[in-house]
Protein backbone atom coordinates (compact mmCIF):
# COMPACT_ATOMS: atom_id res chain seq x y z
CA UNK A 1 0.00 0.00 0.00
CA UNK A 2 2.82 2.76 0.62
CA UNK A 3 4.82 1.78 -2.55
CA UNK A 4 1.15 2.17 -4.25
CA UNK A 5 0.62 5.41 -2.62
CA UNK A 6 4.18 6.77 -3.50
CA UNK A 7 3.63 6.01 -6.71
CA UNK A 8 0.86 8.67 -6.97
CA UNK A 9 1.47 11.30 -4.19
CA UNK A 10 4.16 12.33 -1.50
CA UNK A 11 4.53 11.66 1.61
CA UNK A 12 5.94 13.63 4.84
CA UNK A 13 7.54 13.24 8.14
CA UNK A 14 8.84 15.03 10.80
CA UNK A 15 11.66 13.99 12.76
CA UNK A 16 10.40 14.98 16.29
CA UNK A 17 12.43 13.13 19.03
CA UNK A 18 12.56 9.96 17.24
CA UNK A 19 15.79 7.78 17.83
CA UNK A 20 17.31 7.67 14.60
CA UNK A 21 16.60 3.55 14.04
CA UNK A 22 13.28 4.59 14.60
CA UNK A 23 13.28 6.93 11.79
CA UNK A 24 15.03 4.77 9.26
CA UNK A 25 12.26 2.04 10.29
CA UNK A 26 9.51 4.62 9.10
CA UNK A 27 11.31 5.61 6.11
CA UNK A 28 11.78 2.04 5.42
CA UNK A 29 8.46 0.75 6.37
CA UNK A 30 6.37 3.33 3.63
CA UNK A 31 9.04 2.24 0.86
CA UNK A 32 10.77 5.71 0.95
CA UNK A 33 13.53 6.88 -0.99
CA UNK A 34 14.51 10.28 -1.05
CA UNK A 35 14.33 12.68 1.62
CA UNK A 36 13.33 16.24 0.83
CA UNK A 37 14.41 18.41 3.47
CA UNK A 38 12.35 21.28 3.67
CA UNK A 39 13.69 22.76 6.69
CA UNK A 40 14.87 26.33 6.73
CA UNK A 41 17.38 26.10 8.74
CA UNK A 42 18.66 21.82 9.00
CA UNK A 43 19.53 22.01 12.57
CA UNK A 44 17.81 21.16 15.75
CA UNK A 45 18.55 22.06 19.45
CA UNK A 46 16.36 19.27 20.62
CA UNK A 47 17.65 16.23 18.48
CA UNK A 48 21.03 16.65 17.24
CA UNK A 49 21.32 13.70 14.74
CA UNK A 50 18.78 15.72 12.54
CA UNK A 51 21.22 18.13 12.02
CA UNK A 52 22.06 17.82 8.16
CA UNK A 53 25.64 16.65 8.04
CA UNK A 54 25.03 13.68 10.18
CA UNK A 55 21.95 12.80 9.27
CA UNK A 56 23.02 12.99 5.58
CA UNK A 57 25.63 10.26 6.09
CA UNK A 58 23.21 8.17 8.34
CA UNK A 59 20.68 8.15 5.21
CA UNK A 60 23.04 6.81 2.75
CA UNK A 61 24.27 4.79 4.82
CA UNK A 62 21.24 2.87 4.97
CA UNK A 63 20.42 3.22 1.59
CA UNK A 64 18.34 6.75 1.24
CA UNK A 65 19.05 9.80 -1.17
CA UNK A 66 18.98 13.55 0.86
CA UNK A 67 17.89 16.55 -1.27
CA UNK A 68 18.12 19.19 0.52
CA UNK A 69 15.32 21.81 -0.53
CA UNK A 70 15.10 24.31 2.44
CA UNK A 71 16.09 27.31 0.57
CA UNK A 72 12.89 26.80 -1.71
CA UNK A 73 10.34 25.13 0.05
CA UNK A 74 11.28 26.09 3.49
CA UNK A 75 8.89 28.06 6.18
CA UNK A 76 11.32 30.44 7.13
CA UNK A 77 12.17 32.33 3.69
CA UNK A 78 14.33 35.03 3.14
CA UNK A 79 13.28 38.71 2.97
CA UNK A 80 11.14 41.03 4.87
CA UNK A 81 8.09 40.99 1.78
CA UNK A 82 7.23 37.63 2.87
CA UNK A 83 6.56 38.61 6.56
CA UNK A 84 3.91 40.51 8.28
CA UNK A 85 4.34 43.03 10.63
CA UNK A 86 4.05 40.12 13.44
CA UNK A 87 6.34 37.70 11.54
CA UNK A 88 4.13 35.68 10.27
CA UNK A 89 5.07 34.44 6.74
CA UNK A 90 2.60 35.58 3.93
CA UNK A 91 2.45 32.01 2.88
CA UNK A 92 0.46 33.09 -0.61
CA UNK A 93 3.38 35.60 -1.42
CA UNK A 94 5.99 32.71 -0.89
CA UNK A 95 3.90 30.37 -3.36
CA UNK A 96 4.25 32.77 -5.96
CA UNK A 97 8.06 33.42 -5.88
CA UNK A 98 10.25 32.13 -8.52
CA UNK A 99 12.16 30.53 -5.82
CA UNK A 100 9.63 28.78 -4.15
CA UNK A 101 8.17 27.92 -8.08
CA UNK A 102 11.54 26.46 -8.94
CA UNK A 103 11.54 24.08 -5.84
CA UNK A 104 7.95 22.91 -6.59
CA UNK A 105 9.07 21.93 -9.78
CA UNK A 106 12.21 20.02 -8.81
CA UNK A 107 9.97 18.73 -6.31
CA UNK A 108 7.36 17.29 -8.86
CA UNK A 109 9.53 16.25 -11.19
CA UNK A 110 11.79 14.12 -8.49
CA UNK A 111 8.22 12.77 -7.54
CA UNK A 112 7.82 11.16 -10.70
CA UNK A 113 10.64 8.76 -11.07
CA UNK A 114 11.09 7.84 -6.69
CA UNK A 115 9.21 7.56 -3.59
CA UNK A 116 10.19 11.31 -2.01
CA UNK A 117 9.25 12.23 1.95
CA UNK A 118 9.49 15.68 2.74
CA UNK A 119 11.25 15.79 5.91
CA UNK A 120 10.42 19.12 8.57
CA UNK A 121 10.81 19.02 12.37
CA UNK A 122 6.96 18.61 13.63
CA UNK A 123 5.79 15.11 14.45
CA UNK A 124 2.13 16.47 14.05
CA UNK A 125 1.72 17.89 10.24
CA UNK A 126 -1.25 19.75 11.66
CA UNK A 127 0.32 23.54 11.71
CA UNK A 128 3.34 22.56 9.63
CA UNK A 129 4.25 24.50 6.91
CA UNK A 130 5.15 21.42 4.76
CA UNK A 131 1.39 20.72 5.24
CA UNK A 132 0.11 24.58 5.11
CA UNK A 133 2.14 25.62 2.90
CA UNK A 134 4.26 23.14 0.20
CA UNK A 135 1.16 20.32 1.10
CA UNK A 136 -1.24 22.51 0.05
CA UNK A 137 0.22 23.89 -2.99
CA UNK A 138 0.29 20.18 -4.18
CA UNK A 139 -2.79 19.32 -3.67
CA UNK A 140 -4.31 22.18 -5.41
CA UNK A 141 -1.75 20.93 -7.96
CA UNK A 142 -3.61 17.32 -7.71
CA UNK A 143 -0.93 15.48 -6.10
CA UNK A 144 -2.20 13.21 -3.27
CA UNK A 145 -0.27 14.17 0.38
CA UNK A 146 -0.12 11.43 2.98
CA UNK A 147 2.22 12.39 6.26
CA UNK A 148 3.76 9.75 8.34
CA UNK A 149 2.80 9.74 11.56
CA UNK A 150 5.50 8.26 14.61
CA UNK A 151 3.33 5.50 15.40
CA UNK A 152 3.53 3.87 12.12
CA UNK A 153 0.38 5.16 10.34
CA UNK A 154 -0.01 6.92 7.08
CA UNK A 155 -2.38 9.31 7.58
CA UNK A 156 -3.89 10.95 4.28
CA UNK A 157 -4.38 15.21 3.96
CA UNK A 158 -8.65 14.17 4.07
CA UNK A 159 -7.92 11.95 6.88
CA UNK A 160 -6.05 14.48 8.85
CA UNK A 161 -9.02 16.90 8.13
CA UNK A 162 -11.71 14.58 8.85
CA UNK A 163 -10.06 13.64 12.48
CA UNK A 164 -10.07 17.06 13.22
CA UNK A 165 -12.67 18.25 15.91
CA UNK A 166 -15.81 20.19 14.57
CA UNK A 167 -14.00 23.24 15.84
CA UNK A 168 -10.78 22.93 14.74
CA UNK A 169 -12.54 22.48 11.09
CA UNK A 170 -14.00 25.58 11.71
CA UNK A 171 -10.56 27.57 12.74
CA UNK A 172 -8.69 25.72 9.44
CA UNK A 173 -12.15 26.70 6.95
CA UNK A 174 -11.60 30.59 8.94
CA UNK A 175 -7.90 30.01 8.18
CA UNK A 176 -8.74 29.34 4.83
CA UNK A 177 -11.20 32.51 4.44
CA UNK A 178 -8.29 35.00 6.63
CA UNK A 179 -5.28 35.70 4.71
CA UNK A 180 -2.80 32.23 4.18
CA UNK A 181 -0.29 32.32 6.36
CA UNK A 182 1.35 31.00 8.91
CA UNK A 183 0.12 30.31 12.39
CA UNK A 184 2.97 30.87 14.44
CA UNK A 185 5.06 34.26 14.32
CA UNK A 186 8.82 32.54 12.85
CA UNK A 187 10.54 35.48 11.86
CA UNK A 188 13.90 35.76 13.87
CA UNK A 189 13.50 39.86 14.27
CA UNK A 190 10.05 39.91 15.35
CA UNK A 191 10.68 37.63 18.24
CA UNK A 192 13.41 39.22 19.43
CA UNK A 193 12.05 42.30 19.30
CA UNK A 194 8.98 41.36 20.89
CA UNK A 195 11.18 39.31 23.85
CA UNK A 196 11.43 40.97 27.09
CA UNK A 197 14.76 40.79 28.83
CA UNK A 198 14.74 39.76 32.28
Amino acid sequence: MARAFADTGILTIGHSHHAMEHFLDLLSRHEVQVVADVRSHPYSKFASQFDREPLIEVLRAAGFRYVYLGAELGGRPRGDAFYDRDGRVLYDRVAMSPVFRDGLARLKSGIQRQAVTLLCAEEDPAGCHRRLLVGRVLTDGGIAVAHIRGDGRLQTEQELRSAETHDQMELFEEMEAAPWKSIPSVSQKRRQSSSSAF
